[in-house]
């Protein structure tokens, strides 16, 4: 049964949190290590799963989305190690109060306790969350999709056998089936799961979001804007929409829509069209996108929805004040830029647009726990309690309060 699983991953948990700093450590360098040494056996699993999603007509952006290679598997190894290098938060002190009646109240910080995470296609995810969670003594339960059923049982194994001559393997834990049923029972097994992070679609989001028992945080559903102000460097702009579009546009923090000043519409437009066009990237534009360039009309439901295509929108907007308007209706608050050499009107966006992460002249694929320098991330954040933006080390941290004294009563 699920709970019994589950009851052995709280109680290894406890373990965990007793080891030293060194020890988590430990087990995290063991973990890239392994991952070195096996990189044959997952590239061999993965070629199962996108052999699968082939098969049942996943989309092309999706399977990229899947897909694990020898770069990526590195890039897996290098975000691990790095995590070792930060600093550890388990018992740090945060705050020290000393009372006139002499009690003295430490404010510390403690890990979460079972921190369970479900998510879609990335594989890769299985190894960010466990060693965010491991470095930070939390336990982690990991509940994948289908799509990458067989390469998340080959990493959950080479972890697990990495860690068990330091700590019990049951601090990670992938549940193994993939149906509706199972995804019903653990969003409700609040004794057994102290924090639920929902990574994926908008869909698999929503429906957390509307069943879950458990404390959650909202993650994941990038509808990501990039606005080009009528005084942008044209070139610049064309170059960080190509970035943020085309590099992986199945990410959450890859854009979805363009918004174009109508002053600088019939400049840039074109070019915009040209290149996309030559990419193979769909456009879907407004009314007065269509009198500059010929592009499918959009819908207001396209202002709304998250591609993970090769699809962007476009709207003519009358000026900064509408940009800022349209995105703070139509986004999921995740990540918007603005491409300007008006450090005024950046500076109007940057505080008015309500979102986690907002730019001025960069690319929107910099919203990433490694970007920022957090070594890797559990997840990106759209709301705002408790944490917002990419999650690191510290934002799947609790705290809670030492009290010291003296015989001293009330």
């Amino acid at each position: 049964m699920l709970k019994d699983e589950l009851l052995k991953v709280k109680i290894a948990q406890k373990d965990l949190e007793l080891l030293s700093k060194d020890d988590r450590n430990k087990i995290l360098s063991n973990i890239a290590i392994a991952l070195n040494e096996n990189k044959e056996s997952i590239l061999k699993s993965n070629e199962i799963d996108i052999k699968n999603a082939k098969a049942s007509g996943l989309s092309n952006a999706m399977i990229e989305r899947l897909t694990l290679n020898e770069k990526r598997i590195n890039d897996l190894i290098e975000s691990t190690n790095s995590l070792i290098t930060l600093p550890d938060y388990v018992g740090q002190l945060i705050e020290r109060i000393k009372r006139p009646n002499g009690l003295i109240i430490d404010k510390i910080m403690v890990p979460f306790g079972v921190i369970a995470i479900i998510f879609e296609s990335r594989p890769n995810v299985s190894v960010d969350i466990a060693s965010l969670c491991l470095k930070t003594a939390n336990a982690c339960v990991l509940k994948g999709g289908k799509e990458a059923i067989n390469t998340n049982k080959e990493l959950v194994r080479i972890m697990k056998n990495a860690i068990k001559d330091i700590v019990n393997p049951d601090v990670i834990y992938l549940v193994e089936s993939t149906d509706r049923e199972t995804t019903n029972e653990l969003i409700t097994l609040k004794n057994y799961i102290d924090l639920l992070i929902p990574r994926g679609s908008k869909g698999l989001i929503n429906y957390v979001v509307s069943n879950a028992k458990i404390p959650y945080i909202e993650t994941g559903a990038g509808n990501c804007h990039l606005y080009v102000e009528k005084e942008a460097d044209l070139n610049m702009a064309l170059n960080i929409a190509v970035n943020a579009k085309y590099q992986r546009p199945s990410v959450c923090n890859a854009i979805e829509n363009i918004l174009v000043d109508e002053d600088i519409a019939p400049s840039f437009l074109p070019m915009l069209y040209n290149k996309f066009k030559e990419l193979n990237i769909e456009m879907r534009g407004c009314e007065k996108t269509l009198k500059y360039i010929d592009v499918l009309k959009a819908t207001d439901e396209d202002f709304y929805t998250e591609y993970n295509d090769y699809i962007v929108s476009i709207k003519v907007v009358d000026g900064i004040k509408e940009a800022i308007e349209h995105i703070n209706i139509h986004s999921t608050k995740h990540s918007e830029t603005i491409i300007t050499n008006n450090i005024s009107q950046a500076n109007k966006f940057l505080s008015l647009v309500d979102s986690a992460c907002v730019y001025h002249n960069a690319s929107t694929r910099f919203t990433d726990g490694g970007c920022f320098g957090f070594g890797a991330e559990i997840g990106i954040s759209t709301q705002k309690l408790h944490a917002r933006g990419p999650m690191g080390l510290k934002e799947i941290m609790s705290y809670k309060y030492k009290i010291y004294g003296n015989g001293e009563v009330r």
